[in-house]
């Protein structure tokens, strides 16, 4: 019998322990972010359309009600209703909409026993979180231009941005602290009930009582203390000051503040995505 040549061609592996992909995993965040996008966007009327038109009918009642025109103070001036609350929704809406997406990916996996599905890739514990919160703020941004398209064609409110990076930034800033906290929620929630509790008992009630109905000026100095303790205040006034020019705070100091909140946001869910805590344990 012949002898059969040896290929000169050996495969070649890397030392147990040692990474292969040495930097970002770039492919593998693409498609983790396409995945989540993907996912809320199959179902656009619910996730991106439906929250738009019901956070309009809030502009279309309060304005019928107290009148487009009536004059809100703001700082040392003053705008009618409808231009003072029209920013506030917006940014309102992006926010609910951001916690809604990244609360939701971890907690259903954890549900449905497909958590593996995360945390058997090849992505590291920071390119996770990334493609979750990025996908959040996407949806949180779709949403609220969504809402800027609809309120720019109401009669009676102007919503042209009179400074477009605070708008930006304050989205942004906005969406990711809601993002972040979507999905602590989502590591410490074993079941929906947990998921819906955070949102109707810490996140609605820091949105409709961060001053996007109501100028905090009008409050006794006891109530302005308290709304400056909200973080999503800051996120209100900057927002409404990249629209209408002014706010009811420093809005450098707002934008400090929520950059130093997120950053610890973040780093908390980064180190129990780390640990795994109630995810791998």
């Amino acid at each position: 019998m012949l002898d059969q040549p040896h290929s000169t061609t050996q495969p070649i592996f890397s030392p147990p322990g040692e990474p292969v992909i040495r930097q970002v995993n770039w492919g593998g965040l693409r498609t983790l972010y396409v995945k989540e996008v993907r996912r809320f966007f199959k179902v656009q009327l619910q996730t991106i359309w439906a929250p738009a038109i019901t956070t309009l009918l809030y502009l279309v009642i309060f304005t019928v009600a107290l009148g487009a025109r009536a004059p809100v103070p703001v700082g040392a001036t003053t705008r009618p209703f409808a231009d003072f609350v029209a920013p506030g929704l917006i940014v309102m809406g992006m926010m609910t909409n951001a916690f809604a997406n990244s609360s939701f990916s971890l907690l259903v996996g954890k549900m449905q026993g497909t958590i593996v599905d995360y945390l058997m890739p090849p992505l590291s514990t920071s390119e996770l979180l990334a493609g979750l919160t990025l996908a959040a703020v996407t949806r949180a941004f779709l949403v609220g231009a969504a809402l800027w398209v609809a309120m720019a064609l109401w009669p009676g409110v102007h919503v042209m941005p009179a400074n477009i990076l605070a708008v930006l930034w304050f989205g942004l800033m906005g969406s990711l602290l809601l993002a972040f906290l979507g999905v602590l929620t989502s590591i410490w929630a074993d079941k929906f009930d947990h998921a819906a509790a955070v949102t109707n008992f810490v996140v609605q009630p820091l949105a409709l009582l961060s001053g996007t109905f109501y100028s905090i000026s009008k409050l006794k100095p006891a109530f302005q203390a308290i709304s400056h303790l909200n973080p999503i205040f800051y996120v209100i006034s900057g927002f409404r000051y990249g629209f209408l020019g002014v706010a009811d705070s420093t809005v450098e100091l707002g934008a400090v503040v929520l950059l130093a909140i997120n950053v610890a946001l973040g780093v908390l869910c980064y180190v129990l995505l780390r640990k795994g805590w109630k995810i791998k344990n």
